[in-house]
């Protein structure tokens, strides 16, 4: 199969500055696409991928915007379109976390990872797609789930909740968007080694949980990227709704690595 060709399109990817939105930002450069890269406090780490961006050949602009703050990513989706002309492709990955029993949890920061986390999945969602509308263009909408969607993981329950009403309004928009040949879908990563992610874990924590896992390590940030672009070729137009899967096991039942399985009678 040929490889992925987005020459002519138009991405913008929210957190584009670290992590999987970095990664995603350079894929689909090199795939041809121009990319905004979205950032909210990482302004060098953004203007390092858009030199990344620019490395691979395509055109690129950084844009500053707290995806918690609806007319913020209007404007930004606004700015995107004035500078390039239009939008093509929408990656909503920006999230925001913290590890605490939701009993003790400091409800600020509850809410900000709810904010972030879930508004600003469906406010760039929104904004995209009345963009794509009014442009009475085709579009791949895609949103950054998580395997938290669906495992309860402790200490984790705003984004746990906030990626699950992820998958809802994905699948929700995928459905009301279809008549406009709008496409939305999902990627659940696992336990991704990631900037984000070593906030929560020095090396030695990483190490070994990583061993836990059935493929014995973390998955890389460059690996979800790829699954993204691929959501997002164009040849894949009847493929709407559909949710990737990119954990290397983990979500797997906890017996899934024994030789002799669970005691079932």
């Amino acid at each position: 199969m040929a490889s992925v060709d987005l020459k002519g399109s138009v991405a913008l990817v929210t957190g584009g500055s670290l992590g999987i939105g970095r990664a995603t930002c350079v894929a689909l450069a090199r795939a041809g696409a121009d990319v905004a890269v979205n950032y909210r406090t990482h302004e060098d780490e953004a203007e390092q991928v858009v030199q990344a961006i620019r490395d691979a050949g395509s055109q690129a602009i950084k844009v500053q915007a707290d995806v918690a703050d609806q007319h913020a990513v209007e404007a930004m989706v606004d700015q995107v379109v004035t500078h390039f002309g239009k939008l093509d492709i929408a990656v909503g990955n920006a999230a925001y976390s913290e590890r605490e029993p939701f009993f003790d949890a400091n409800m600020d920061r509850f809410h900000r990872t709810m904010d972030v986390t879930m508004w600003g999945a469906f406010h760039l969602m929104r904004a995209a797609a009345q963009q794509m509308i009014r442009a009475s263009n085709s579009g791949s909408i895609t949103l950054v789930s998580s395997v938290h969607a669906f495992i309860p993981v402790p200490n984790a329950m705003a984004y746990n909740m906030a990626k699950a009403a992820i998958e809802q309004m994905a699948k929700t928009a995928a459905l009301e968007l279809a008549p406009h040949s709008i496409r939305v879908n999902l990627i659940q990563p696992g336990w991704i080694d990631t900037p984000g992610e070593r906030k929560f874990a020095d090396e030695e924590v990483l190490k070994r949980g990583s061993r836990k896992i059935p493929f014995g390590r973390l998955g890389t940030a460059e690996e979800v990227a790829r699954s993204i672009l691929f959501l997002s070729d164009p040849r894949n137009e009847y493929m709407t709704a559909a949710t990737l899967l990119i954990d290397g096991g983990i979500s797997l039942p906890w017996w899934a690595g024994s030789a002799e399985g669970p005691a079932i009678d």
